[in-house]
């Protein structure tokens, strides 16, 4: 028997070892199968997870799973037929199989074989062997998933896509982090543009396509369309996107946070359209978008106020910019400005009077502020985080 499940140790076990910190457990960890797994024993919501190894699985076992009240179940390594679980647990309503490479289709294929009303969540990232065919499963035994997880499964395309608008019309939470053949095909079809094939997936509140290279801004009018109450929108990395695509998103109202990271063709303008609209974003990121200045700062203080969150990691943004946002950004908690090297003490200064409310704040590789500024911003009443890496001091500034 290989098989190890922690929760079939005494609680008594898990409940001793929740009161060690990290690297204690860690040494825990080391010395059995028994003392690792349990040190790792972790409650949820409704019952407890179970974390599997499946070598040489015994049937028998996932029925005293189910009996003890495990509806999540994380499998961390698959060399054993997937079925067991998905038989002997038919109540189950989470299943974890990110990192499984060796799941193929036909082992997905053989585990969904009939209607699974109880899953809501399932995770599949990083399994680079699963293509559409297993998506074609999953629409038709599947139909309550509420959140799916398809981070670096690279074989999926738009007609996998197409499967989900058709089966999963209940699904919340999509991810397709580098999809590398999604297009803005895919994209429609989830969206409802193709009703004739695929109603879509009309309720989903969180989308990630980080890293799909092929989409283009026809997409976020799809999205636009379609996917009105999507409230996270991650679009980092995706180089296809560019200012106009921005005039679709920017009466989003539902939308409350963008992510535009590294999207190399968004610039002051994709700014000054996302202001212009009816949204009421609380979280952006335009971090490493070489194209975004001061100008991008003034049209944030005219129509996004409202922010809460706001990253310009390695932005050309300078004071002047600083100066030209921070009297309007009332709601301001979180301020990312790391390697804006334009940044000196008198942004700090101006940051300290007026964004009161900041709670954090990344600094990290501004080279230009001294003791001076950091000692303003130190003086916040509500700063809890403060990163400062690569920040040097002379030695006559040197502070703890």
């Amino acid at each position: 028997m290989e098989t190890h499940i922690s929760c079939l140790f005494p609680e008594i076990l898990a409940m001793i070892f929740s009161y060690l910190d990290v690297r204690d457990k860690g040494r825990v960890a080391q010395v059995c199968i028994a003392w690792r797994d349990a040190s790792y024993h972790k409650s949820v919501w409704r019952g407890v997870e179970a974390k599997l190894h499946l070598r040489r699985a015994n049937p028998s076992l996932f029925p005293s799973l189910q009996a003890r009240g495990i509806r999540r179940v994380q499998i961390l390594s698959l060399r054993r037929s997937l079925s067991y679980v998905i038989q002997g647990m038919p109540n189950i309503e989470s299943l974890n199989l990110s990192g499984c490479y060796n799941l193929t289709d036909n082992g997905l294929g053989h585990a969904f074989v009939q209607e699974i009303p109880s899953l809501r969540v399932l995770n599949l990232s990083l399994c680079k062997q699963i293509t559409d065919s297993s998506l074609g499963r999953i629409a038709q035994y599947l139909k309550n998933l509420e959140v799916l997880e398809l981070g670096g499964c690279s074989n999926i395309t738009n007609t996998g896509l197409l499967l989900i608008a058709w089966g999963l019309h209940r699904l919340k939470s999509l991810n397709l982090r580098s999809c590398r053949h999604v297009s803005d095909v895919g994209i429609g079809h989830l969206a409802g543009m193709t009703r004739s094939a695929a109603e879509g997936c009309l309720n989903l509140e969180y989308l990630t396509l980080q890293d799909c290279q092929k989409l283009t801004d026809l997409s976020l009018k799809h999205i636009s369309k379609g996917l009105t109450k999507l409230r996270v929108l991650n679009l980092s990395f995706c180089g296809g996107i560019s200012d106009a695509g921005m005039i679709h998103l920017s009466h989003m109202t539902s939308l409350w946070n963008l992510n535009l990271r590294s999207c190399d063709n968004i610039s002051d303008t994709g700014t000054m359209h996302l202001a212009m609209g009816t949204l009421r974003l609380s979280g952006l990121d335009v971090s490493f978008c070489d194209k975004i200045g001061d100008q991008t700062l003034a049209y944030i203080a005219q129509g996004l106020y409202q922010l809460k969150s706001l990253s310009l990691c390695s932005c050309h943004i300078s004071d002047d910019g600083i100066n030209r946002m921070v009297r309007q950004m009332h709601e301001l908690r979180t301020l990312n400005i790391g390697q804006c090297v334009r940044i000196t003490d008198k942004g700090l200064e101006l940051i300290a009077d007026h964004l009161t409310q900041l709670v954090g704040i990344d600094l990290y590789g501004c080279t230009k502020i001294t003791k001076r500024g950091l000692e303003r911003i130190t003086q916040l009443p509500c700063l809890k985080v403060l990163n400062l890496g690569l920040w040097q001091m002379t030695e006559s500034e040197k502070v703890r």
